[in-house]
């Protein structure tokens, strides 16, 4: 139940000699400037960009996945900064290709890809880059932005350094006397399995404490990322940062602010969830840390192996195809299971071009972590089928489509549960909530930190000096709006902000789960009515980049541009809470 890395690289020498390669190669690149207009220089360099892109993907991704596994090592984290370094060199290498692609123009660009087929498969890439050509600065400008790549990444890098590598895992000592280590991993095992009050409030501040102690740090942090994006707006000429983050993708500005919409007119209904969990947990206040307590007793564990057979048995009445992918997407080897001491929190899905993907675990034996398991298996599925059907220029689809594969997984394995079996009214209760925090989680949760994002940016962008109490006010009100909890009266939470690392790392990012859930029920409800529409979701992850997200989310059925997707949402919330009362009731 470990990754198999040496499927990668036999050895740690061997990776270092391709990544000696790949230096090597990036130093010859930048003699192709100034002759792209010749088509035989111009097949060439597309030949080294192909070759440089496979390699360069594979070793950051042997870097990443070693250093994963352990955060605490030093030399691991090393060659992560290596290879930083290196797609930094890369960038500074080419910065003069769409300057110069723009300059020759789209016609005889397009007439050189029409010549030869490995071209061909360029064909989106060059669309797009002629789609963002207002955007794309002359070649000394390029070449500029990009000796300053590596840097604007190192507001990222310092929240890593202090979020994990420099953590320390916290002690708790328990009403009944018992010393337990909470870790970012089983904490909310524990918030779920604690009765008392007082219990689940201290393992709650032994998570969030640190970022309260170190609020004016990751604030400083947050600003730098903030100040990233800002300068690149400005340097490219966006009218905002949020158009700088989906206008490279056409994704309209109105799906963000739609989705944003829907969510805040519908939060009715997580008040009404809220008063109903209140009732029956009999609790004077719902707590944030509250929202892991199940609402009908269950002892229900699975292991590892039960967790794979649920899934399989999730699908087996799906195309033979798409179960044979869920398979080799969980194969021995591709996944790393437990939690161990520097591991890094979390879960996801690592694939480099025409490489088996590796998935990254912490699986403590929960249900949830079986819903986890799916859930990234769905990531590497999306890969599996964009290798075997895109060539190398296409493979890599965008994070707006790839929640969709996802969470397609959650809404087989959900109804599974709660349809494929002799359930007693305390397991549908049990199910019932999982389904409703799910879209909770995925669809209400994202969309406010969604607006977060969104509106410090926009703070940032009037000047307004950042500082953790400026972030931390941004929190408390969203708070107040979604789930009618002041959380400054939970000592920390309302620095929830320094906790989301995505925000640190992928700025308008976090949305995409809440269009990507939307977009994916709506293929689910597709498919229930009839199986043979699996084809329609087969054709979406077997399309990889090949076109922009919303067209090709458009292509299986969906059209996000409206608020249709993001009102079916809410329907099957309401829905799902008139079945847990009535189940309340039995």
């Amino acid at each position: 139940m470990k990754w198999d890395l040496t499927r990668l690289y036999k050895t740690l020498g061997d990776w270092e000699k391709e990544v000696a390669y790949i230096e090597n190669m990036i130093k010859e690149l930048p003699k192709y400037e100034g002759k792209l207009g010749d088509y035989e220089t111009f097949l060439d360099y597309y030949k080294k960009q192909k070759e440089g892109a496979v390699k360069l993907m594979k070793a950051y991704q042997y870097a990443a996945l070693t250093s994963d596994l352990n955060k605490k090592d030093t030399k691991n984290a090393a060659r992560v900064q290596q290879m930083a370094n290196i797609v930094s060199k890369l960038q500074q290498a080419t910065a003069f290709e769409q300057p110069e692609l723009i300059a020759l123009g789209k016609e005889k660009v397009m007439s050189f890809i029409e010549r030869d087929p490995l071209l061909e498969e360029y064909r989106f890439s060059v669309e797009k880059l002629f789609h963002t050509q207002e955007h794309v600065l002359d070649g000394k400008s390029e070449g500029l932005l990009a000796n300053f790549a590596n840097l604007s990444n190192q507001g990222s890098e310092v929240y890593s350094a202090l979020s994990i590598a420099d953590k320390e895992d916290k002690e708790v000592t328990l009403s009944d006397g018992e010393t337990i280590t909470v870790t970012s991993g089983n904490y909310r095992s524990y918030l779920a399995d604690l009765d008392n009050p007082e219990d689940r409030e201290k393992v709650f501040k032994a998570i969030f404490d640190s970022y309260k102690d170190t609020k004016n740090t990751y604030a400083q942090i947050y600003n730098t990322v903030l100040q990233r994006d800002i300068a690149n707006m400005k340097s490219r000429k966006y009218d905002s940062s949020l158009e700088s983050y989906l206008f490279s993708n056409n994704i309209p500005t109105d799906v963000y602010h739609n989705l944003v919409d829907v969510a805040q007119n519908s939060t009715d209904l997580i008040k009404r969830y809220y008063k109903i969990r209140q009732d029956v947990l009999g609790l004077e206040k719902h707590h944030t840390y509250d929202r892991f307590m199940p609402l009908a007793e269950s002892t229900s564990k699975y292991t590892y192996e039960e967790a794979q057979n649920l899934f399989f048995d999730s699908i087996n009445h799906l195309d033979d195809d798409f179960v044979a992918k869920a398979k080799s997407a969980i194969e021995e080897g591709y996944v790393d299971v437990y939690e161990q001491e520097g591991k890094r929190t979390g879960a996801y899905s690592w694939g480099s071009l025409d490489e088996h993907p590796y998935i990254l675990l912490n699986y403590d034996d929960t249900l949830n972590s079986v819903f986890t398991l799916a859930h990234e298996a769905g990531h590497s599925m999306h890969s599996l089928f964009s290798a075997e059907h895109q060539p190398v220029a296409t493979q890599n689809y965008t994070i707006f489509v790839a929640e969709v594969a996802s969470t397609f997984n959650e809404h087989n394995l959900l109804d599974y549960f709660i349809h494929s079996q002799n359930t007693s009214t305390s397991d549908k209760i049990t199910l019932l909530q999982q389904s409703i925090d799910d879209i909770l989680g995925t669809f209400y949760r994202q969309t406010l930190f969604a607006t977060y994002e969104l509106r410090a940016h926009e703070l940032a962008e009037q000047g307004v000096p950042i500082t953790h109490e400026t972030l931390s006010e941004i929190m408390i009100e969203l708070y107040k709006t979604y789930y009618d909890i002041d959380i400054t009266e939970e000592e920390s939470k309302q620095y929830v902000w320094a906790y989301i690392p995505h925000l640190f790392h992928t700025p308008f990012y976090v949305y995409q789960y809440a269009t990507s859930f939307a977009a994916s029920l709506k293929l689910y409800e597709m498919v229930k009515e009839d199986n043979a529409n699996i084809k329609h979701h087969m054709d979406l992850l077997k399309s990889g980049g090949n076109d922009f997200p919303v067209e090709q989310i458009k292509k299986a059925g969906v059209d996000l541009t409206t608020k249709e997707p993001f009102e079916a949402v809410v329907n099957r919330l309401e829905t799902l809470l008139d079945e847990l009362e009535l189940a309340l009731k039995e």
